[in-house]
């Protein structure tokens, strides 16, 4: 536990949700709803990720975890940002709703917020 610890002084962890705006705006979505495709996008990923080193230690601190929640326009800037992911090799998960089949919401492991704030400086805070 005393690494982890140390880990989390020397670079705050964070964790990044982006959700897509328009399933309010455009689609109709309940703010309840769209929320709880943050929520399952959370867990899954923090499921997929459970043995990492910086989920461990982000888990280690409940009280103090970092999440920014941000919006995303659209369908396409929400995979274009599963893009950008993928070909860096940062870990994540975008949740799917089914059997809609719908994306709605991304979600990255922890990382130190140096490492990753720069995918996400073009998202807005979400409202």
């Amino acid at each position: 536990m005393g690494r982890f610890k140390a880990m989390i002084i020397m670079s705050q962890l964070i964790q990044y949700v982006v959700v897509r705006q328009d399933l309010i705006k455009t689609m109709s979505w309940s703010v309840g709803a769209v929320i709880a495709q943050a929520c399952h996008a959370c867990s899954a990923v923090t499921h997929l990720f459970h043995d990492d080193i910086h989920t461990r230690a982000y888990l280690a601190d409940l009280d103090n975890m970092h999440k920014v929640v941000l919006q995303a326009p659209d369908e396409s800037s929400l995979t274009d940002l599963k893009k950008s992911l993928d070909e860096n090799d940062i870990k994540h998960k975008l949740w799917i709703e089914q059997p809609e089949n719908i994306p709605t919401c991304l979600v990255v492991k922890p990382y130190p917020k140096e490492e990753i704030q720069i995918y996400f400086k073009k998202f807005k805070l979400f409202k």
